[in-house]
């Protein structure tokens, strides 16, 4: 009878309070060595601090960690790195200016006689690593002219070059292709074949079904189960996050288009750097119509819709609304014209995180009726009493409702507050720009019914999203921006996501003919 493979990880009655929240509330895990686990959870349950911790960027209010047998202190993350512990996080942490190898080697490199940087060295080390591992990156190219999943290979090699063997994913596949989703899972799995123990966070149940042995599901910072992710669905697993049974694909009933409400005419937009990031580009939205922007993060999506809201000028081109030239108007003015908003940051663009929910409701149109009286007084309860109808009209979970400040809520519920806003001001087209980012599978089921139902309004809408599931769910039309432009345009339901993927890495595609 085979030996029972040991455990690598064993974190035990792990607490760690926030104020005002328990992140992690006496929390076990054990994990075994050369095993692929997912953590599963909700926003807020807490399976970022618990890895945080285990890394070494937290400190734990109470319990033990136990790496191979042993109890350890790990009080930061050189700590975690001395006991094999590595981490490939979200936002990728590299200096674009320096090549692959410099990079890699960052505060451990080979040294000359002189005591300088031994860049031979570096890059033979480099190249041995990424060989082995089937990595394949070139160590003298700079990280800023490399794609976003070549600069998370670098991410990984990081961590292999300094001997790590237990390797933490930070929701790895948030700004990837689907080919290099693909490639990555193909990594992994490599990772554990080469005797790696890889725990994945994440809230993407295919990739979980696609690559995980084991998940870990926590909910409000309590661990809900472990399960071997053959056995059960992704509704299984959903389930197990929020609760409640969850539905993936949202019905959606046959379009019905109406005249263009938005034109938008070969405009260029420059980003924060002065550097044209949108070129000549030009689309039309359709009354009814849910228009879908796929493509990788970087790729001129904020300039994009900067420059249709008004927040970054045009360099060219123009932007008609309803037949009416908005180019040059303000903010406000476009705002009038009935153009809405929902941005793609929703702290820097979205709310005042001070600021009450009958303050955020009448953010926009504060200085109208019936805010306002003879347009100098403010209406407190005019506000409080149209705040309080759309709490109850979009489900928000608000504490003391009108009265309790937006930035308390949960990311869900400031989402939905904005959404509430931008829906009530009956505007004529709306602008949305990651409307379900870094939210839990319960209120991306909501946003996106909500999103829907403005269609069926009859709204014009221009859906920017790097989650392709959700462009190939609720579009009638895609178009795929690389590099600031329009590189093809598609009805929803004639391209798969691996098209779309193709055409997200820059390649041509066929414009298709719209949907009459």
């Amino acid at each position: 009878m085979a030996a029972e493979t040991p455990n690598i990880i064993e974190m035990i009655g792990i607490t760690k309070a926030f104020p005002g929240i328990v992140a992690n509330d006496n929390i076990n895990l054990e994990i075994k060595q050369n095993e692929i686990r997912a953590l599963l959870g909700e926003n807020g349950a807490g399976k970022s601090t618990l890895m945080s911790i285990l890394f070494g960027s937290y400190d734990a209010d109470s319990g033990v960690i136990k790496i191979r047998g042993k109890a350890v202190k790990i009080k930061d993350p050189n700590a975690a790195t001395a006991l094999g512990i590595g981490m490939v996080h979200q936002h990728f942490k590299l200096v674009h200016n320096y090549t692959v190898a410099e990079n890699i080697v960052l505060g451990c490199e080979p040294k000359t006689k002189a005591g300088l940087l031994d860049r031979a060295a570096a890059e033979k080390k480099v190249a041995e690593i990424s060989e082995q591992y089937g990595l394949h990156v070139n160590p003298k190219d700079k990280i800023e002219d490399i794609t976003v999943g070549m600069q998370q290979r670098v991410e990984i090699l990081k961590v292999l070059y300094r001997s790590a063997d237990i390797i933490i994913f930070d929701e790895p596949t948030a700004v990837l292709t689907p080919q290099e989703i693909d490639d990555l899972i193909l990594i992994i799995k490599r990772l554990k074949a080469e005797g790696k123990t890889i725990i994945i966070i994440t809230h993407k149940l295919k990739e979980i079904k696609a690559v995980a042995e084991r998940c870990t599901v926590l909910r409000r910072g309590k661990v809900i189960g472990t399960v071997d992710v053959a056995d059960v669905s992704e509704g299984d697993l959903a389930e197990m996050m929020v609760g409640h049974a969850v539905k993936f694909e949202i019905e959606k009933n046959p379009p019905h288009f109406g005249e263009v409400v938005l034109q938008i005419e070969n405009i260029c937009v420059k980003n924060s750097r002065g550097q044209l990031a949108v070129h000549d580009l030009s689309l039309d939205v359709r009354a009814g119509e849910i228009l879908g922007i796929a493509g990788v993060d970087g790729n001129g999506q904020s300039e994009l819709i900067y420059g249709i809201t008004g927040m970054q000028p045009l360099e060219s081109g123009r932007i008609l609304l309803d037949g009416v030239d908005i180019s040059r108007c303000t903010i406000r003015e476009r705002i009038e014209a009935g153009l809405a908003h929902i941005p793609e940051d929703r702290h820097r663009h979205g709310l005042v995180k001070e600021f009450t929910v009958a303050e955020s409701i009448a953010l926009k149109n504060y200085y109208l009726p019936p805010y306002t009286k003879n347009g100098l007084v403010l209406v407190e309860a005019e506000m409080h009493k149209k705040a309080n109808e759309l709490i109850e009209a979009f489900d928000i979970r608000a504490g003391q409702a009108s009265y309790t400040a937006a930035g308390s809520m949960s990311g869900g519920n400031q989402q939905k507050l904005i959404v509430a806003r931008e829906v009530d001001m009956g505007g004529k087209a709306i602008i949305i720009a990651q409307p379900t980012r870094g939210l839990d599978v319960g209120a991306i089921e909501y946003i996106r019914r909500r999103i829907l139902s403005e269609r069926d309004n009859g709204r014009a809408i221009l859906l920017i999203s790097f989650e392709l599931d959700e462009i190939m769910n609720l579009c009638d039309r895609i178009a795929t921006i690389s590099k600031g432009q329009i590189v093809g345009i598609a009805n929803a339901g004639e391209v798969t996501e691996r098209d779309i993927g193709i055409m997200m890495a820059g390649s041509k595609g066929t414009t298709e003919e719209r949907a009459s």
